[in-house]
């Protein structure tokens, strides 16, 4: 029976785990997949977890069940699941009405599992260490801080160091609390039992020392960030820390009695080592940190490490040693389940650990792809072991003693462990080659020129789009040094042609480039994407050089050509997509053409909206796949609509690899904060009011901005005149333009810079109301609203066999309307609108047919800026 439990409730945990791998490898389709996969695992599967295992270690230690047995414990995992999904909706929405709700049900679950926990505890007869239960009191503690601290989070109205102290809080309390503590508190008694040795001699003094002090260095550490305290903050962290030593002695002395052997074991002695390695690191990120902004952006970097480096190999590592205990079935079934259970466990240990180790360093972006691969082979492997453990430990005879004897030996793990590092030498390898630059390999900068044993040191600023100096000169043999300090609001690097990198530099920091002895001349440029483009190069001169001196283009690379935006093409290096193109092909399987349906003006008067900025590889013509910037995952991005008088609270969030802002031609207001680039991992509230009517562009205003808005990066806001009339049909077409870089790639920006579309576009994909038309009946009105985003060609719309009664252009009727006079006998036949231009064109169609709609500049009808008005009678 407990068995048959136990298989049931953590399918929930296994199937958490399965959705977190889904989202990590469809992430590129998959709007806030980041926020999303975190939650999965650690609101989802760690927590499910929790739930299940510390009410069985609790019922284990004080030897009385729970109130309300194995039924309650159902109850309240169904509740938490039900109440992770509502969360994870809410908060992939935007709507946090939802978020609220799902926080409610969590909280909920949370404090009935305190207070089981808490009646058991008086219920039950006294246990040598059936205090370790407080661990787990302590940590329910802590989930509803964490969860109100994330619910405000989540508002609209969070924005600058507010929710950068409110993020920082709100990891604090989850991870280092909920997570935390519970981990603490089960491996008091957990490893000692997994390495099959007696609790350490004063192992449960040090315990109870160690919970007082852990809590102490919790809630300095989330008080501090909510009182923007980053000093008592500091003071937590090294609190938090001091408490893991003070509880991790007698770990290290039972494993220094019986090392470590198994899967299990070993998973959770790494895990163990990240924490505390993770709160080390968040302790100096706090105290090193100039503002809470640039703190919360550098401690949202120890989520991997902490979500899968210390939370899923524990929870991994935990139930690799406790499903085949508590299946049971006899000796000779659970040394068959624990056999299957640690197949390959050296491989899936260095590949685990090891993998989360390069993607933590400044490597190749080929090389961060492929780690993070093999990692998330090894989750999805590990879970897959223990469904096939509950199956083995059901046959007992012939399959266990299979079993047995395919237990692995010391050769068999030293041949993993060769197997598993070759596998991440080769995934190194693969990305040096494809990116030498981005770990400062390249042709020598020296080029066979003798030392003379001077340093030349050079400040460089990198500011307005531009290196100031943009050159530098040195004597043949002299070793260069370049002092480079950002200036600029949006984040740069200096990549050479002989490799020397600065890396990524974020606003209003210095970092030094030692370029080595120079004898030849160099190429620099900023990698950043199109940043190059737009004038970001750097010239070292070099006189008395074999070549005679010269400029860098002697000795390096053309500053128009290479790589840019990380490791990516930015120019004709690779492949191009446009040779994929087929504008009269048929879209991929899977395609859904973007709905033109405008929906009603609601009559809220605020409107509160959450824009993710992703980077999403899709189809964006026939045969053709692009990696876009966008916002909300589509190009062009949701369309917002109101009346004059709305407020709109836009809430922008950075989720993709690179600065990106936002800037709303339906707003008036200056431009310096709203506007401002945010880095990855930030988040602005842009609030405005929209005081005037007509169909208004927003679009990334982060330089270059041609490249940005190439890229997906704009979309529609529609603000209802005054006593705009019903209408039968009503739709919205926003035209821009494709220049395809390589396949898979972003933007050509060179076809930018020369003004050379391959294809120009309704909604973002060539041609696709051809076979799914806009549809209408003979005699109805229909209303088209009409954007051009650009980024550079202007557009005629026009609807071939229709006529135009109305015609409302920058916010004025041009033609008909409210005020036209009933008898009046104009008409029109195009919209002509520049880029960013808009407004709205209405007909009836007289009879069924099929009229297409087109820019009449014929040229970029053919290259797909065309759709089909079908009308039937």
């Amino acid at each position: 029976m407990r068995s048959r439990w136990h298989l049931r409730a953590n399918a929930v945990v296994l199937g958490w785990l399965l959705a977190s791998a889904v989202v990590a490898i469809s992430h590129r389709g998959i709007p806030d997949a980041r926020l999303l996969m975190t939650h999965l695992l650690l609101l989802g599967a760690v927590s499910a977890a929790i739930l299940i295992w510390s009410a069985h270690f609790a019922e284990a230690l004080r030897r009385r069940p729970l109130r309300g047995g194995r039924r309650h414990q159902a109850i309240r995992l169904a509740m938490h699941t039900a109440g992770a999904l509502t969360v994870m909706a809410g908060l992939t929405s935007g709507r946090t009405p939802e978020v609220l709700a799902g926080a409610l049900l969590i909280v909920v679950v949370g404090v009935w599992h305190t207070v089981v926990l808490w009646d058991q505890g008086h219920r039950a007869l006294a246990a040598r260490l059936g205090w370790t239960v407080s661990y787990f009191v302590s940590a329910t503690h802590a989930l509803p801080v964490g969860i109100a601290l994330g619910v405000l989070l989540a508002r609209p109205d969070a924005a600058g160091g507010w929710h950068a102290r409110l993020y920082v809080a709100h990891v604090a309390a989850m991870l280092l609390g909920w997570v935390g503590l519970t981990v603490v508190g089960t491996l008091i008694t957990l490893w000692p039992t997994m390495l099959h040795v007696q609790v350490a001699p004063g192992a449960e003094l040090a315990a109870r020392r160690g919970l007082v002090v852990l809590i102490g260095g919790l809630a300095a550490v989330v008080l501090g960030a909510v009182a923007g305290s980053r000093w008592i903050a500091v003071a937590g962290a090294l609190g938090y820390l001091l408490g893991l030593v003070c509880t991790g002695w007698p770990m290290v002395a039972e494993a220094r009695r019986r090392p470590p052997s198994s899967f299990a074991t070993w998973s959770v002695a790494a895990a163990w080592a990240w924490l505390f390695g993770s709160v080390t690191a968040w302790a100096v990120i706090l105290a090193t940190s100039s503002t809470w902004a640039d703190a919360a952006v550098r401690v949202s970097s120890l989520l991997a490490p902490l979500a899968v480096g210390f939370a899923a190999q524990v929870l991994l590592g935990s139930l690799t040693y406790l499903v085949p205990m508590v299946l049971g079935g006899g000796p000779a079934a659970v040394r068959a389940c624990a056999a299957v259970a640690d197949r390959a466990g050296v491989s899936r240990l260095v590949l685990a650990n090891g993998g989360l180790a390069l993607c933590l360093l400044p490597v190749p972006s080929l090389t961060l792809v492929g780690a993070s691969m093999l990692v998330l082979g090894v989750l999805i492997w590990t879970p897959v072991l223990l469904v096939r453990a509950a199956v083995v430990s059901r046959r007992l005879g012939r399959a266990a003693t299979a079993v047995d004897r395919a237990a692995t030996g010391r050769r068999g793990r030293r041949t993993q462990g060769i197997a598993a590092g070759a596998a991440l030498a080769l995934v190194v390898v693969l990305g040096i080659a494809a990116d030498p630059a981005a770990v400062g390999l390249g042709a020598s900068s020296a080029a066979g020129v003798p030392a003379t044993g001077r340093t030349v040191e050079v400040e460089v600023r990198a500011l307005d789009m531009r290196f100031e100096p943009d050159s530098v000169r040195v004597q043949a043999g002299d070793r260069l040094v370049l002092v480079v300090t950002n200036d600029d609001t949006t984040a740069h690097d200096l990549v050479l042609d002989s490799g020397a990198t600065s890396g990524r530099i974020t606003p209003a920091t210095t970092t030094r480039v030692d370029v080595g002895v120079v004898g030849r001349g160099l190429a620099g440029w900023c990698s950043i994407a199109g940043h190059r483009q737009l004038g970001m190069v750097f010239d070292v001169i070099v006189s008395g050089g074999p070549d005679g001196g010269g400029t860098a283009d002697g000795g390096g690379l053309a500053h128009s050509g290479g790589m840019a935006g990380g490791g990516q093409a930015d120019g004709a290096t690779a492949p191009s997509a446009a040779e994929d193109l087929d504008l009269g092909g048929e879209p991929g399987a899977g395609f859904v053409p973007r709905d033109p349906v405008l929906a009603p003006a609601t009559d809220a008067g605020l409107h509160r909206v959450r824009l993710p900025v992703t980077a999403v590889e899709r189809e964006v013509a026939p045969g053709v796949r692009q990696t876009t910037w966008s916002f909300g995952g589509t190009s062009p991005g949701p369309v917002l609509r109101g009346t004059v008088g709305d407020v709109f609270e836009i809430t922008l969030v950075n989720d993709a690899g690179l600065g990106h802002s936002i800037d709303f031609h339906a707003g008036a207001l200056a431009p310096d904060g709203p506007m401002r680039t945010i880095e990855p991992g930030e988040e602005l509230t842009y609030t405005f009011t929209a005081t005037r009517s007509g169909i208004w562009m927003y679009h990334c205003s982060t330089m270059p901005m041609s490249l940005h808005i190439a890229n997906g990066m704009f979309g529609a806001v529609i603000i209802d005149p005054p006593d705009l009339p019903p209408v039968d049909r009503e739709y919205v077409v926003v035209q821009s333009e494709q220049y395809l870089g390589p396949r898979g790639g972003i933007a050509d920006s060179a076809k930018i810079t020369a003004e050379a579309p391959d294809a120009v576009v309704f909604n973002g994909y060539p041609n696709q109301y051809d076979d799914a038309p806009l549809t209408a009946r003979a005699g109805e009105r229909v209303r088209i609203w009409v954007l051009d985003a650009g980024p550079s060609r202007s557009s005629a719309f026009h609807v071939v066999g229709g006529q135009f009664d109305t015609v409302f252009f920058e916010g004025a009727y041009l033609l008909g309307g409210p005020a036209a006079r009933p008898d009046a006998t104009g008409g029109s036949q195009v919209l002509g609108l520049m880029p960013a231009q808009g407004g709205f064109v209405e007909l009836v169609p007289p009879e069924a047919g099929r009229y297409p709609f087109v820019s009449h500049l014929m040229v970029d009808a053919e290259r797909g800026a065309h759709g089909v008005l079908a009308v039937t009678g």
